[in-house]
């Protein structure tokens, strides 16, 4: 471990100040009342000003992130989020602002909001948005919130069932659990597509709807869609589309047009838009025309004098999600990275993404085993490597255990690559998912390739570097169980 590795508590030596205050002339005013007050000092550490600064700085520098480092994190879109954005969600004007200011005294926000709304109805065949939900799963949990309050309200009390590709996000069943639906599962077909003849018996009068991703988790675009929704349709449920894959879609083709009539949309993925770490983020959800009145509130309205103002009761809506209108500076985001493209150029981004993919795929389909060989959208998975190194004597004993995708994952960080999406999804048992996007350079895409044939090329000859990475890393293999069940959230001094 390096000097600097070591925990703040770690560098700690009794006497040691890293600061210098004189005596203020107000102590006595401002002292404490004795109840308020420690009866011993708190355990901080005691170190200089220069070792804080080196070990924070260290620590900053230790961070991996879009800005420092290609991200292949396949089903969640990694782009770089251009620097514009920042500035313009920065400006004075936009500062500042509090969700309790009276309406018009922020027209210039609502008006962001409406025309966001707009532009996302435009792209998506929507007929209108929520900006209220703050990441992408809560976003799914508001979508199907408006439709158990659509059959409700028609007295549909038996569509209690929600169905679900075997190929879907995690996410998807557990927002359903949450919003009181159960799960039903429809399997997938040899060529990784929802099974239609799965699904036909699945369908009934107790079936609220179905979740679905298009491209599907393993990048492949759902063909059957249009049977799909008139299956779906015709016995009285409604189609959601989770918006984690709609980075290669955008500007070609419209999930209202595939005929969905609920969906999310992750602006971190899709749009440009920081990761809001399950909560600072936003996940936008859109309706087809009938379900508009469905909508969570607080929502924009425009007043026939084109003025905007704030709707906080509707009879019809889901509900609220959310405290207010939503993460403003996330959505103006998007929104700036929308006006940056315009209408001709945005679908540029999913073409780009698409190909990008496709290129990564065929350049290392020698070397990874492709379980579905067809033409991707903007991620693909393989499925472990092809020579994995491992080897067996004469009596068929195992003489050399092979390399798993955790020891490629593992050893993509001492080349300073972030690791990919392994063993997920779980139709493949060694899954190595890839999700480069258009933001990716070739030299960057072909660099990657470069160190995933070499990394390959060590599995087949010496599978025992691999097993032992990364080489290079401040920490190696932690125990990941024990760290999630029983996480050690404070320093203890054995001293």
């Amino acid at each position: 471990m390096k000097y600097y590795d070591k925990l703040i508590f770690e560098l700690s030596k009794e006497g040691r100040t890293g600061y210098s205050l004189g005596s203020s002339p107000f102590a006595a005013s401002t002292a404490l009342p004795e109840n308020l007050l420690r009866s011993e000092a708190p355990a901080l550490p005691q170190v200089s000003e220069i070792e804080v600064v080196r070990h924070y700085t260290n620590l900053s520098q230790m961070n991996f992130g879009v800005d420092t480092g290609f991200y292949p994190l396949g089903s969640c879109t990694m782009k770089y989020n251009p620097k514009i954005n920042e500035e313009i969600a920065g400006m004075k004007g936009f500062q500042a602002l509090h969700p309790l200011q009276p309406a018009c005294t922020v027209q210039g926000a609502l008006e962001v909001y409406y025309n966001m709304e707009k532009s996302l109805s435009a792209l998506t065949g929507m007929a209108g948005f929520t900006f209220n939900p703050c990441a992408g799963a809560h976003g799914e949990l508001t979508g199907l919130m408006i439709m158990r309050q659509y059959h409700l309200l028609r007295g549909d009390l038996k569509r209690t069932k929600v169905i679900v590709p075997d190929s879907a996000h995690g996410t998807n069943p557990a927002s359903a659990a949450v919003c009181g639906l159960d799960v039903v599962v429809v399997k997938s077909n040899a060529d990784g597509l929802v099974d239609v003849a799965d699904l036909k018996p699945l369908l009934g009068d107790d079936i609220a709807g179905i979740m679905m991703t298009n491209p599907n988790t393993l990048g492949l675009f759902e063909k059957e869609i249009g049977e799909i929704a008139g299956l779906v349709h015709e016995c009285g449920g409604l189609l959601y589309y989770d918006g984690a894959n709609m980075n290669p879609l955008i500007g070609m083709v419209r999930p209202g047009d595939m005929g969905f009539d609920i969906m999310h949309l992750n602006l971190h993925k899709s749009f440009s838009t920081p990761h809001g770490g399950g909560g600072p983020g936003s996940g936008p959800v859109g309706v087809c025309e009938k379900l508009v009145p469905y909508l969570p509130v607080p929502k924009v309205v425009r007043k026939e004098d084109g003025t905007f103002d704030v709707v906080c009761n509707d009879e019809k809506s889901a509900g609220q999600v959310s405290g207010f209108l939503g993460n403003f500076g996330v959505i103006l985001r998007g929104y700036a990275y929308i006006l940056t493209l315009g209408k001709q150029n945005v679908k540029l981004a999913g073409k780009f993404a698409t190909l990008a993919a496709n290129y990564i795929k065929e350049s290392l389909k020698d070397c990874y085993k492709l379980p579905i060989p067809s033409i991707c959208k903007h991620e693909f998975v393989f499925d472990g490597l092809l020579d994995d190194g491992s080897r067996k004597a004469d009596d068929g004993t195992v003489e050399r255990e092979g390399a798993t995708t955790l020891d490629v994952a593992k050893r993509l960080l001492d080349f300073g690559f972030h690791a990919p999406t392994i063993y997920f999804p779980l139709l493949f048992h060694q899954a190595i998912m890839i999700e480069p996007t258009e933001t990716e350079s070739l030299e960057t895409l072909d660099a990657f390739i470069e160190v995933m044939r070499k990394i390959a090329a060590e599995a087949a000859e010496d599978p025992a570097i691999l097993k032992n990475a990364p080489h290079n890393a401040p920490i190696t293999r932690p125990d990941e169980t024990t760290a999630a069940r029983q996480p050690v959230l404070k320093f203890q001094d054995e001293a």
